[in-house]
């Protein structure tokens, strides 16, 4: 079971203009083969088929608890492009064309089926496929797995922050790069402990350091890419016998964090008329509120 938070990862700043253009590139985060959706589904499958959990708990609970943060950063990238395409459109009459500039834009399907909001597809609108869960029930073959898999999440987040100067986009890869790098680090040290091999030699992967990307290095310098979080209040301790010494890269000790992170509000999004979304005009929102009062007895 998930206990849900009502609030995102981090804070996002809201843009002062519309980008859909950046925001089709960022749907590659998301519903691409390396995207969020792929690193959630992987570890929720291989966290539900997992043999030995209680042999190998420490795996177990490291697969586990990066499950439940994947969730969140599903969402916190899923809120990035519903802020990036926000106010492409104008509200105004069917033949005054409100929506004439949705035309051109790279991914028509964010105005015409999802009024302005993400989709489970890639940046070329491809649909998420669960062709790319990979849960082979061999621990060390999946452990090697989810840390290609990382590595693989972590070039493409680089590529589409080259791609795009949009202030909440930066956040959003710059924030995941942090965590994403944790991942890495961690899926790595199980594999040092499971087979002895040092795989954090090999990293960085690609050999860039985070502290490269502007908005990566403010979170970085706040510790984030030591603190693996177990997401429970009192579940998966285990995994500071793998999630333990120093980071490979600057040495700094590792640290557990038994919960979650603080975490920031989730974006209000305003109405859009011309997309009929919600479809609740003020007076239908008194009438609503009015059967709620009746319902509860008020």
């Amino acid at each position: 079971m998930i206990t849900r938070i009502d609030r995102l990862a981090i804070e996002l700043p809201t843009p002062k203009s519309p980008d859909p253009n950046g925001a089709a590139a960022v749907q590659e985060l998301l519903g691409g083969k390396y995207g969020e959706m792929s690193t959630l589904n992987n570890y929720m499958f291989q966290s539900f088929n997992f043999r030995g959990k209680k042999r190998l708990r420490p795996f177990y609970d490291l697969v586990a608890s990066i499950t439940a943060e994947e969730f969140g950063h599903v969402e916190l990238v899923a809120n990035t492009i519903n802020l990036m395409v926000t106010g492409t459109t104008v509200p105004g009459d069917p033949d005054v064309t409100p929506m004439q500039n949705a035309k051109d834009k790279r991914n028509a399907q964010h105005f015409i089926a999802t009024a302005q909001t993400a989709m489970p597809v890639d940046s070329m609108g491809r649909p998420w496929n669960g062709d790319y869960v990979f849960s082979s029930g061999n621990l060390v073959l999946d452990l090697l797995h989810n840390f290609f898999l990382e590595c693989g999440a972590r070039t493409h987040k680089m590529r589409v922050y080259e791609m795009t100067d949009n202030p909440v986009a930066r956040e959003m890869i710059g924030y995941l790069l942090v965590r994403g790098g944790v991942h890495v680090v961690a899926y790595a040290k199980a594999l040092e402990v499971a087979t002895g091999v040092d795989v954090t030699k090999m990293l960085p992967i690609p050999n860039l350091d985070n502290k490269k990307f502007e908005t990566a290095k403010k979170f970085e310098a706040e510790g984030l890419h030591r603190k693996l979080y177990t997401f429970s209040a009192r579940d998966y301790q285990d995994i500071s016998k793998i999630w333990k010494g120093t980071h490979p890269s600057d040495g700094g000790k590792l640290e557990v964090i038994q919960g979650t992170p603080q975490g920031g509000p989730i974006p209000d999004h305003e109405d859009i008329p011309e997309e009929f979304a919600p479809g609740i005009s003020y007076e239908d929102f008194q009438e609503i509120a009015k059967r709620l009062q009746r319902s509860a007895g008020i």
